[in-house]
């Protein structure tokens, strides 16, 4: 009697082990689709982990109103939870592919399965009450619980995300559920032929048939919404540990997409990695070392390239997906000419910020081609104490240039960068141009010069007659060096400097004039 007991109380423990493992993970995933179709990770992290968590303390309070056949109760919250999770993604493609409400879906997503998270808890106390005394029972289950919280984030973060990816994670998760209440079902509580619990063996299944479909179907439905969300032929798509890449295809012409961001088309590419790498390495007499900071689809190397003096080029890009595409993906290797297997080229996958503060290393150019700083997390990499990490690594007359958004469609983030270099011991001058795809766009250039030397008059002097390139020339140089009058955002004295401990970038980003666009 007593192995009974003790096998029916540690099943009840492993049940709730799993649905800790699948509750926490649950969450990363709404999370990161919430990020993925609506932008803005910290408030999307922030409001989903937030709005679960809720969800979940009023799930422990419905679960009260269950008054008898609690197991039951639990087994088959466990069966709608291994469906609701499985589809999530597939609830989240689909309706981004068909409507502007994506949000409402996903959000009401989170509260339906935090609701159902938070019944599970006490119902699995209250069960677990009549084999243990109520401090043993509390404190194994939360322990429990826990424990499995910490395996589900090490899964997803190393397994989930970036192998299974948004497509398959989801259905891993609704296995979890299902196996706990198949457990529970075959193997703890076999008396079930009175009452409500006879229905339990037909519902399984039926449950099971749904997450085979679903298994089978996700794939194709989930490539369905993402061409919806794309304008043009998907012919790539990957979701890496850090972010969603992919390729499309208009005639002969491509596109490379980042978390749904518009990186490059070869339509204009040149337009936009001309202008971000000439007049840096033309400042610069007899370039010989040249970082690159992103640039992870290696047009900004094919670019420097063009130096003979240049004799290394270190390209530093978190994701290794990225790097491996532009080397391997027969549209952007060509597109770079192959300037990822050249061997003056050396690619690192890490974090920039990391890089810069911990490498002995000096340069003649850096250049900063990362994505929009939409985030705080991307904003680090335009604040002024990178700046000035960047300021130690160049050599006197060095030049940092780096990619800053709009003038137009973000003009505060524009000058925020602008401001938060020259606060850096930049002497700084802006650069616009026209890329076709992306609209107006811009570029903060600065050199390691005395602040007194009239560094646009330098540029606009710029000769590019001994360098082969498509667009740019002396004329363009003095059209990308002049502005008019600042007609959205007059107030220059407003925009604050960008600092790790007050991230105000993302904030001017994000409050852009990107309705205009």
């Amino acid at each position: 009697m007593s192995g009974s007991i003790n096998l029916k109380s540690n099943t009840l423990k492993l049940a709730i082990f799993a649905t800790g493992v699948s509750g926490i993970v649950a969450e990363y995933i709404l999370s990161t689709l919430a990020t993925y179709f609506l932008g803005d990770s910290v408030f999307q992290w922030a409001m989903i982990v937030s709005i679960m968590l809720f969800s979940m303390g009023l799930g422990s309070r419905i679960s009260k109103i269950f008054k008898k056949d609690l197991i039951v109760a639990f087994i088959l919250i466990e069966f709608l939870l291994s469906v609701f999770v499985s589809y999530s993604s597939l609830l989240a493609y689909t309706a981004a592919a068909y409507t502007v409400y994506s949000g409402l879906i996903i959000y009401s997503m989170s509260i339906l399965i935090g609701l159902m998270i938070g019944m599970e808890i006490p119902l699995v106390i209250r069960v677990n009450n009549e084999f243990e005394a109520l401090r043993i029972n509390i404190s194994s289950v939360m322990e429990n619980d826990y424990y499995g919280s910490l395996v589900g984030g090490l899964f997803f973060a190393f397994v989930g995300l970036p192998i299974l990816g948004l497509t398959y994670t989801p259905f891993i998760l609704g296995l979890v559920n299902f196996s706990v209440a198949l457990v529970l079902l075959f193997f703890v509580y076999k008396d079930l032929h009175r009452g409500k619990s006879k229905f339990l063996p037909i519902l399984a299944p039926v449950v099971a048939l749904f997450l085979i479909a679903g298994f089978f179907v996700a794939k194709p439905i989930i490539l369905h919404g993402e061409q919806k969300k794309y304008q043009d032929k998907v012919i790539y798509s990957e979701q890496s540990k850090y972010q969603k890449i992919v390729l499309t295809q208009w005639k002969e012409h491509y596109w490379l997409f980042i978390n749904g961001h518009q990186q490059l088309s070869t339509v204009d590419e040149i337009m936009y990695h001309e202008p971000i790498v000439h007049p840096a390495m033309k400042l610069v007499n007899h370039p010989e070392k040249v970082l690159i900071l992103g640039g992870g689809d290696g047009c900004a190397a094919r670019e420097v390239l063009k130096y003979p003096s240049v004799s290394r080029i270190t390209v530093i890009d978190l994701d290794p997906v990225m790097t491996r595409l532009a080397k391997e993906h027969p549209v952007l290797n060509q597109l770079n000419k192959y300037s990822f297997s050249d061997p003056k080229v050396e690619v690192k996958n890490q974090d920039g910020y990391t890089y810069m503060r911990e490498m002995n290393e000096y340069f003649d150019v850096i250049i900063i081609d990362l994505p929009d700083p939409r985030t705080v997390e991307l904003g680090r990499l335009y604040s002024v104490e990178f700046y000035k990490l960047c300021h130690r690594h160049l050599r006197p007359g060095g030049v940092l240039v780096t990619q800053a958004g709009s003038p137009y469609y973000a003009t505060r983030a524009f000058q925020c960068i602008n401001r938060t270099m020259e606060s850096a011991g930049f002497n700084v001058v802006p650069m616009h141009n026209q890329v076709l795809t992306l609209g107006e766009w811009g570029w903060v250039l600065g050199q390691k010069i005395s602040q007194d030397i009239d560094l646009k008059e330098r540029m606009q002097a710029l000769e590019f007659k001994d360098i082969q390139t498509d667009w740019l020339n002396n004329e363009a140089m003095m059209l990308m060096t002049s502005f008019g009058k600042d007609i959205f955002s007059p107030d220059h004295q407003l925009v604050e400097i960008n600092k790790i401990h007050d991230p105000v970038l993302y904030h001017y980003y994000l409050k852009g004039n990107w309705d205009l666009y």
